[in-house]
Formats: C-alpha cells, structure tokens, sequence
C-alpha cells in the first residue's frame, strides 16, 4: 500500500526544494532502503516530465572502496563524478543512516586524502546545480534517537511537512535585521562569544537545500570571533560523536577546543588551516523540531538553537574560508537547556529561544505552526 505521506513528500522534493522543470535532467541518489520515497520521486519527476536517474549506495561498499584508496583512485572517481555533473541539472539526496560509525574504521589521513579530492567536485555541485538532501527512517536512525521505528518515522514525516512557503515569508524581518548587523553576541552557560558578521551575505533556508528545514545562516568575519562557546548537544563527525565540545577564538581562530574526546577533536581542527576558523553561523527556526535526536540534519534547525560550524564556508555567505571540514556544532538555548541570549549590536533578539523584538515573533513556534500541527513535546 502506498504511503500518502511519502507521495506528498515526494512533491515537495520535486516541486519545491529543486523546482524541477519540464525536460530537465535529475539524479537520485540513495540506498535501496529507501526504495518506498525513491519510487515515488521518479514517479513525480515523470509526472511533470522531467527525466529521472538513479545512484545506488551502499555504506558498507563504500567503505571497501574508500578504505585502500590511493589519491591517484581518487583522482579517477572525481573525473568520472565530474563528467556526470555535465549531464544533470539536479539532485535528490536520500541518505540512510544504518551505521553513522561505519567509517570510523578507515584512516582519518585516508578519509581526509579522498574528502580533499572529491569536494572540488562537491563544492561544484552545492554551488552550480540545484539539490537537495533529506534522510529517510531506518530503526538505526530511530535507535539513535531513541524512539521506537514507527514512532520516528512518523516523527520524521511530521517535522519534514512544515509549510515552507509560510516560513520563507515570516524569515524576512530576520534576513532583514542581519544584513544591517554589525556585532552579534551569543551569552549562555559557559559561553560568551562575540563576532561581526557586517557585509556577509545572509540567506533564509525553507526547503530548498535541506527537508527538514528551517534556518537562516551567514558567516562571521573571518578574523572577528573572540571568547568561548560550549555545545549542549552532541556534535558527530565522521563516525565519532563528540560530547560537552568547548571552543575558544581568539582574533577568528580556535586556540582551544576540548570534550570528552579532545585529542581526536584536535585532530579534526588541524586537518587544514581552515579548519580551525568558523564557515557559518546559522538561527534554527523549525517549529517542529524541539530536542536533537543526534542527526545533524535535524539538530541544525532546532528552534531557539544556533549552530557555528568550523570549516568551510557556503559561498552564498562567504567569509573566505575554506576547508575540507564542514562541523556544524549545535547549542540550544531553550530555558530547558540553560537558556541563552542573542544580541545584535547591543539589542536583545531572542531569550531562552524566544524571540523578542515585536517584528521577530512570527518565527516562534506557535506562530510558524499551521493550526492543525502540533508542536511535538
């Protein structure tokens, strides 16, 4: 029997996140796993004429493949990637988390040698093509988040169907404030971080390049972050999921950074320059979404939460940096978590992830809720 909700998820995809047109090319790319939403989105590409092809993955070969690479087989696969790029004007990610640790076997001077090869070609894609990247429910994923399968699948279902259209135009009034911001100030149990972000560019995120979505991001200049910030959440990278991760800038670098796996951290922080200097800062506004559940892609866009990410910056917000890492390290501030204060230029913006300025509370949850969801407890 065909889920409607996986046929409505479907559209959205199409439709909405990459606005696929009539003889445009799309690739979708995922596990056969997710087969059940994998069909439907072919199905909805044919339905608008469009032209759909498949990119089957699998972690575990992945993994084989990966693993006694050498940079010259590195090389070949960024070539092969490279000329199917020409051919397509769209993606479609459905990733399946059965084991986020499978990696964490391989070399990381392994992992980085590949990762520096292929992110030309990743890089190419973020900034040239329209895409878009969700994750499909597996009981790993569940587990993780430690929910029963069903419970999360429908979990996941609920938070991926926020009226996006209805976002975009309440982000306005906060895309609005941070283009005239100068001076942000983040204040919150042992934290107390200060940068600009004066001149970078600000971009509203609805469905356009994440399901589930909901965050608005740039990125601070670059040599401007001064003081300590410490994540509430759990902050995974590669396999390895880090916890109580403390960060201190001075002049935009991390001279310090600990958890309870420090020597790895810092092993991360030195793979290149940039590496140690921050590529986004980002507001999570998903209505939806209240507690993290260990997927990034999910955590990112808790609201009340911010997320500051060492490494590489979008170049739709660009600050100049550049890395082969992309961490993005999460902390709510929620009353419930500590609470927290965000500042612009000296003015109260948002307390204990509550927006307070009169043209900002249309991004509070009770208001970017259609009345007949509910705010998930």
């Amino acid at each position: 029997m065909r889920d409607e909700r996986l046929v409505q998820l479907a559209k959205t995809l199409v439709n909405h996140s990459v606005e696929l047109k009539e003889n445009e090319k799309v690739l979708i790319s995922g596990s056969v796993i997710a087969k059940p939403l994998m069909k439907e989105i072919i199905r909805e590409v044919y339905r608008i004429g469009g032209l759909p092809f498949l990119d089957l993955k699998d972690d575990e070969l992945l993994v084989e493949i990966v693993k006694d690479s050498t940079e010259r087989t590195a090389e070949i696969q960024k070539g092969w990637m490279e000329r199917k790029l020409e051919d397509l004007d769209a993606f479609i990610f459905v990733r399946v988390n059965e084991n986020d640790a499978e990696m964490s076997g391989v070399p990381s001077e392994i992992l980085q040698q590949y990762g520096k090869v292929i992110r030309s070609v990743n890089t190419r894609i973020m900034n040239e093509r329209k895409w878009v990247l969700l994750n499909y429910p597996t009981p790993a994923a569940a587990q993780k988040a430690k929910m029963g399968t069903e419970q999360y699948e429908d979990y996941l279902l609920e938070v991926c169907s926020v009226d996006y259209e209805k976002m975009a135009e309440k982000q306005k009034p906060l895309v609005e404030l941070m283009e005239r911001t100068d001076r942000v100030r983040l204040v919150a149990p042992n934290t107390d971080l200060s940068f600009s972000i004066k001149d970078i560019p600000v971009v509203a995120s609805h469905g356009k390049r994440n399901i589930p979505d909901g965050e608005i991001f740039t990125s601070p200049v670059k040599d401007s972050v001064n003081g300590t910030i410490t994540f509430n959440t759990p902050c995974p990278y590669r396999g390895v999921t880090f916890n109580n991760v403390s960060l201190t800038f001075k002049d935009g670098k991390i001279i310090e950074a600990t958890s309870d796996n420090t020597e790895k951290l810092n092993e991360i922080l030195d793979s290149d320059e940039g590496a140690r200097y921050i590529g986004e800062f980002a507001i999570g506004l998903n209505p939806l979404i209240n507690n993290p559940v260990g997927d990034i892609l999910f955590d990112e866009k808790i609201n009340g939460s911010i997320h500051f990410t060492p490494g590489q910056a979008y170049e739709s917000a660009d600050n100049g940096n550049r890395s082969m890492v992309h961490w993005d390290m999460v902390l709510i501030m929620k009353e419930a978590f500590g609470g927290g204060e965000i500042y612009f230029d000296d003015q109260l913006i948002q307390k204990n992830g509550i927006f307070q300025p009169a043209e900002l509370q249309g991004l509070n949850p009770e208001q970017l809720v259609k009345k007949e969801e509910k705010v998930q407890v």
